[in-house]
C-alpha cells in the first residue's frame, strides 16, 4: 500500500520555513556568520532525518501513545549527538554554536514533522524530512551570504584551529561594511523583508498547503 502523497509545497506550503516564525530565532542568530549557517544546515538535516528514520522504521515497536513526546526526545538526542560530533572535530566551533544547536530540536519538533509524515512510506517520510531541512538550511545560508560580507567584509567557513576560517572579501568604502547588517537588528530587518516578499509571492501564486 502506497503512502499518502506529499501535498504540502516544500517552499510555499503552510509549513514552509517562512510561513511561520518558528525558526525566526535561528534565522536571526545563525546567519551572522556563514560558518554558523553551514553547520546549522547540517544539524537541521541530521536531526530531521535521523528522527524520522527512527520513527518510521520503528513504528511497529514504538508506542502510539505519547508519540509527540517521543519525537521531542529523539530530536534532542539527535541534536546532542551532532553537537558531540562537532566537538570532536572542532571544540571551538562546538562552543560557539552550542546554543544554536539546542534550538534545532525545538524547531524540528515545533514544525510537527513527525506528525506530518505519519501514513507515508518510509522513503517518502525521509525525503520530506530531508527536503524541509534543506530548504530551511538554504534560507539560512542565503541570509548569511548577505549579512556577513556586508556586515563585516568577510566570509567564514567551518574549520581551522579556532573553529572558523575567515576569508576577506574586500570593501574599503566609507560606508563599507554596513555594521547594522551584522547585528541582530540587521537580521530582523532582512527577515522582515524576506517574510514580506514570501507572503506577496505566495499570495500571487495561490500556494496554500492542503495538508
Amino acid at each position: 500500500m502506497k503512502g499518502t502523497p506529499i501535498q504540502s509545497h516544500i517552499f510555499w506550503g503552510a509549513h514552509a520555513p517562512l510561513s511561520t516564525l518558528t525558526g525566526a530565532g535561528l534565522m536571526v542568530v545563525a546567519t551572522s556568520h556563514l560558518a554558523f549557517a553551514l553547520t546549522l544546515t547540517g544539524a537541521l538535516i541530521w536531526v530531521n532525518v535521523l528522527t524520522v528514520v527512527i520513527v518510521s522504521f520503528g513504528k511497529t515497536l514504538l508506542p502510539k501513545k505519547g508519540r509527540e513526546l517521543l519525537c521531542v526526545f529523539l530530536a534532542c538526542f539527535s541534536g546532542s549527538l551532532y553537537l558531540l560530533l562537532i566537538f570532536f572535530a572542532s571544540p571551538f566551533l562546538a562552543m560557539e554554536i552550542t546554543f544554536l544547536i539546542t534550538l534545532i530540536p525545538l524547531y524540528s519538533t515545533g514544525s510537527g514533522i513527525c506528525r506530518r509524515v505519519e501514513g507515508l512510506e518510509n522513503e517518502d517520510a525521509i525525503l520530506k524530512a530531508f527536503l524541509e531541512a534543506l530548504v530551511f538550511g538554504g534560507i539560512l545560508i542565503a541570509l548569511a551570504l548577505i549579512r556577513e560580507p556586508l556586515g563585516s567584509g568577510s566570509l567564514s567557513l567551518p574549520g581551522g584551529s579556532q573553529g572558523m576560517v575567515v576569508l576577506g572579501v574586500g570593501g574599503t568604502g566609507a560606508y563599507f561594511p554596513v555594521h547594522i547588517i551584522a547585528n541582530a537588528s540587521g537580521g530582523l530587518l532582512l527577515l522582515g523583508y524576506g517574510l514580506a516578499l514570501f507572503r506577496r509571492r505566495k499570495a500571487r501564486s495561490g500556494g496554500e498547503d492542503e495538508q
